[in-house]
């Protein structure tokens, strides 16, 4: 654990918020100490270090997310900086309970 985040996985390359994390609260991470810039809502993520533009964003050790852009270590990770990386095989259901645009 690094304070109020939590890594789920070896391979994740974000940690999340077990706690509400205020503006200005001092994470140290692999690397360095950083400030967080904003506050971190429970069961957000921060990057556990850089994150370039294009990189999978690694949750529980699966990928979840891509970067849109450029992600500095602490920074939050969230849906103003990254796009869904689902796998295919995971569908939302339609109201006849059958998988959207999958016919049987």
């Amino acid at each position: 654990m690094t304070g109020p985040f939590l890594l789920l996985h070896e391979d994740d390359n974000v940690l999340v918020a077990r706690q509400a994390a205020p503006e200005g609260t001092r994470v140290t991470l692999e690397t360095a100490e950083v400030q967080l810039a904003r506050p971190i809502p429970l069961a957000h993520k921060i990057a556990r270090h850089a994150i370039p533009q294009g990189a999978k964003i690694l949750k529980y050790g699966m990928p979840i997310g891509i970067a849109t852009r450029d992600i500095a270590a602490g920074e939050h990770v969230h849906i103003h900086n990254i796009r869904s990386a689902y796998t295919p095989t995971h569908a939302l259901q339609d109201g006849d309970g059958l998988s959207a645009g999958v016919s049987q």
